[in-house]
């Protein structure tokens, strides 16, 4: 299977959806992540874009990871130029990113999940970094864990190997909402639905002032954040229509721009 057969970009409005088309695992290659990393590149050029969905085909797996056969010598450079690209792609997206859970979300696959704002998982969902066990560590969970959950958990996570289930994913902050199976996709739409109600300028812009004060020492995240304010929304149409609106008591009627 292709890269491009293995990875499904659909579009709907002002979301997209990325699905891993390589059940019963979703395994990541070498050519799967580089397909990723085209398509995330398309999808940062769609100013309107509100939204993004990952998701892994079939019952059994989210995804269990990067293919084992991509960490030999001759690869695992390559591999990991790879992986962080596409993750790091992900990850700059100004649409809200959503990883829509289930089953195995191990290794690569967990930080896959991690790379997105928000994480939604079934109760079968199973998560764990494992890659001690084959006497390496994640590069980009090192990296990005801390942040979420702290270093001292995301340390007994990447020094024991150890899986776990989505309450305790839930509990640490790694999941935002553990729901049945058969609710992923109805609470994934409510959630799609109440963002795309707003200004696709407004939640771009938002993300993005997030984004500043997550990465950034807090008196740069706040002059970022009012930059983005002052110099971007303020000049948009949509922010000029949404004080209008209230003003005279009415439903705003957005432009996007």
């Amino acid at each position: 299977m292709s890269g491009s057969d293995a990875l499904r970009l659909e579009r709907s409005g002002r979301t997209a959806t990325l699905t891993l088309v390589r059940p019963p695992l979703n395994i990541l290659d070498l050519e799967l992540l580089g397909e990723l990393e085209r398509r995330c590149d398309e999808l940062a050029a769609l100013d309107d874009l509100q939204v993004v969905l990952v998701r892994g085909a079939g019952e059994k797996a989210f995804s269990a990871g990067v293919s084992i056969h991509d960490h030999t010598p001759d690869k695992i450079e390559r591999m990991l130029l790879a992986f962080h690209g596409a993750l790091g792609k992900l990850r700059a997206l100004d649409a809200f990113t959503i990883a829509l859970v289930h089953g195995h979300c191990l290794g690569g696959g967990m930080e896959l999940a991690c790379a997105c704002d928000l994480v939604l998982a079934t109760e079968s969902a199973r998560f764990g970094q494992p890659e001690i066990q084959l006497g390496c560590f994640p590069p980009f969970a090192a990296a990005l864990l801390p942040r979420r959950i702290g270093a001292g958990r995301t340390l007994e996570l990447v020094l024991t190997g150890r899986t776990f289930d989505a309450g305790e994913a839930a509990r640490i902050g790694l999941v935002h909402d553990v729901v049945a199976p058969s609710a992923l996709d109805a609470h994934a739409t409510r959630l799609v639905e109440a963002i795309t109600a707003q200004s696709a300028v407004a939640t771009r812009l938002a993300k993005r002032a997030v984004r500043a004060g997550d990465e950034r020492p807090l008196g740069g995240a706040i002059a970022e954040a009012e930059r983005l304010y002052l110099r971007e929304l303020a000049a948009s149409a949509d922010m000029a229509e949404g004080i209008a609106a209230f003003l005279a008591k009415r439903a705003p009627i957005w432009q996007h721009r």
